[in-house]
């Protein structure tokens, strides 16, 4: 019996990031889009503590980080990057209360997921936490703790959502490859045991109790069956670095009821085709699959292939009502 959380039918959504500063502008954006399935967006430009490692550092539980030349690095107390980490996720969440009054169904909020963090966040001697297993436990520990407060504030903002946790990982193929790169840039962090990284996923995962948790990552290989295994209700992906390669393991995860988040509208600016098309990749991976064209619906939610903090505002609004239009298509015509 799979015990992971469902994730009920939801047709589009986006990943998180959007261009631009005004935390308003963007909530409107994501809710007003998204109707069935709105976003908290988060917005980078805004500078250190808006951007996803400092976003993320900033919910951090007895542990601080604060910004160094060369990165995000952990220190012994909270200061002015912290302070700002918050004030900016505070700002964002005003603005998301505001404009989800009375509302009833899904929301996702989004955080940078464990491996990630390790590969980005440095120790005080400027290597990164994932050269330290001790470090990355703390770490796992302080995030997964963070991650419940986080929820719980969110709950309490919107009481009428189901919540939706989105964790970030783009990195986790290059540290599962040990493709992380040292400090100096000459060497790379040995790889991390890929049972190691399952259960560190799995106990971050499990802090969302009964809720379904969604990871991720616009990088190519996604390791769709050690997520499966670490207990994720969906995988989000860029659509257009999948191979035939993964074949098995894509119907697998649908056959195992694993919500497919197929980012198939580019994330910066580009022309859109027609919204059919955008998904006949979609359609043509179900065919080659074998899998029911009628579990469409239930098994894809659309969304951009990344993170739109790149993109022009107007492209950004664009891309979201495209993946609006394109997943009504999936629904209407699965075949």
């Amino acid at each position: 019996m799979n015990d992971t959380p469902h994730l009920p039918p939801a047709l589009a959504t986006g990943v998180g990031s959007l261009p631009g500063t005004d935390a308003r502008e963007a909530a409107k954006a994501a809710t007003g889009s998204f109707e069935d399935f709105p976003h908290l967006p988060e917005l980078p430009a805004r500078g250190p503590g808006a951007d996803m490692i400092g976003r993320t550092a900033g919910l951090l539980v007895e542990l601080y980080a604060r910004v160094e030349p060369s990165g995000w690095r952990i220190g012994d107390r909270p200061g002015r990057d912290t302070r700002r980490a918050h004030s900016w996720l505070g700002e964002d969440l005003d603005a998301l209360e505001e404009f989800t009054q009375g509302y009833e169904g899904l929301l996702k909020v989004q955080a940078v997921g464990p491996w990630t963090l390790a590969a980005a966040l440095e120790l005080k001697n400027g290597e990164a936490a994932l050269s330290d297993p001790g470090a990355c436990r703390d770490l796992a520990a302080s995030l997964a703790e963070g991650l419940r407060q986080h929820l719980e504030e969110v709950r309490r903002r919107v009481p009428g959502a189901r919540l939706v946790l989105q964790l970030d990982e783009p990195s986790l193929t290059a540290v599962l490859r040990g493709q992380v790169r040292t400090a100096s840039g000459y060497r790379t962090h040995r790889a991390v045991d890929r049972q190691t990284v399952e259960a560190t996923l799995r106990d971050v995962v499990g802090v969302h109790d009964g809720g379904p948790v969604v990871v991720h990552s616009c990088a190519p290989d996604v390791p769709f069956a050690l997520l499966r295994r670490a207990g994720v209700a969906g995988i989000s992906f860029d659509f257009s670095l999948l191979t035939e390669r993964d074949d098995e393991v894509i119907g697998e995860a649908v056959e195992g009821g694993t919500r497919l988040f197929a980012g198939v509208v580019p994330g910066t600016d580009a022309p859109l085709s027609d919204p059919a098309g955008s998904v006949m990749g979609v359609r043509t991976l179900w065919r080659r699959l074998g899998l029911r064209p009628g579990l469409l619906p239930e098994a894809v939610t659309v969304t951009p292939a990344c993170g739109l903090a790149g993109a022009s505002p107007g492209y950004a609004r664009s891309a979201y009502a495209h993946c609006v239009r394109a997943a009504r298509s999936l629904a209407d015509n699965p075949e």
